[in-house]
C-alpha cells in the first residue's frame, strides 16, 4: 500500500508521515518512509537544486527537476518496496506537482499528469491524505522562507485551491484541518488508515 501525505508548506505533513511510519510499526507492519524530493542519492542532488536560495529556476525546469526524483525514487525505493508487501508512506507524492507547478506557477495540468504519469510508470498512492491549512498559518509556522516559501502568499493560495481541487474522492483521498492539535489530527489519520488496513 502506497500512502501519500500532502499538504503546504507548514501544514504538518512530515509529522504526522512520521507519526504514522511508528504508529504502523508499533503495530507490526513494515513500513518504508520516503519523501518528495530526496529519498535516494539522486534525489538528494535534486533537492539541493531545488531548494537553493540563490538560484533562480523557470517553473518547467522545476517541474522537470521534481519529476526526475521522482521517476528515480519510484524505480529505485518504492516499487520494490510494495512488492515485496511493504507500505510506504510518502512525504509528498505526485499531487505535489498539480498543485505547486500547475496550480501555482501556472503550467499546464495536461503536461503535469502526463509527466506524473511517465516518471511513476502510471503509479498512484492507494491513499491521499491531505492536510488543508490556510497559507498564513502554514507560513507562520514555518517561520523561515526558503525559495519555494518565499514565493508570497498569493501563489500559496493558489497552491491550497490546486489540492482541493486535485485531491481523490475518497476512499482514495481524504481532507483534514491541519488548524487541529498534533494529536487529534493523528488520531483521525491513524483510525482512516487502519480501517483501510482492516477492509
Amino acid at each position: 500500500m502506497l500512502i501519500a501525505i500532502e499538504g503546504l508548506d507548514g501544514s504538518g505533513k512530515t509529522t504526522q508521515a512520521r507519526l504514522l511510519v511508528e504508529h504502523l510499526r508499533r503495530l507490526g507492519r513494515e513500513v518504508l518512509p520516503v519523501e518528495e524530493p530526496g529519498t535516494t542519492p539522486a534525489g538528494r542532488a535534486i533537492r539541493e537544486i531545488l531548494l537553493d536560495h540563490g538560484r533562480e529556476i523557470a517553473p518547467l525546469t522545476e517541474l522537470l527537476l521534481y519529476e526526475a526524483s521522482r521517476a528515480q525514487m519510484v524505480r529505485e525505493v518504492v516499487r520494490p518496496a510494495l512488492e515485496a508487501g511493504k507500505i510506504v508512506v510518502s512525504d509528498r507524492f505526485s499531487l505535489s506537482s498539480l498543485a505547486y507547478q500547475g496550480y501555482g506557477r501556472g503550467l499546464p495540468l495536461e503536461l503535469i499528469r502526463e509527466l506524473n504519469k511517465i516518471a511513476t510508470g502510471g503509479l498512484e498512492p492507494d491513499l491521499t491524505i491531505l492536510l488543508d491549512i490556510s497559507p498564513e498559518e502554514g507560513l507562520r509556522r514555518k517561520g523561515f522562507l526558503d525559495r519555494m516559501e518565499g514565493s508570497g502568499l498569493e501563489f500559496y493560495r493558489r497552491v491550497r485551491e490546486g489540492y482541493l481541487r486535485s485531491v481523490p474522492e475518497p476512499p482514495r483521498g481524504e481532507v483534514f484541518d491541519a488548524h487541529a492539535g498534533r494529536e487529534e489530527l493523528f488520531q483521525r489519520i491513524a483510525t482512516l488508515v487502519e480501517g483501510l488496513l482492516e477492509g
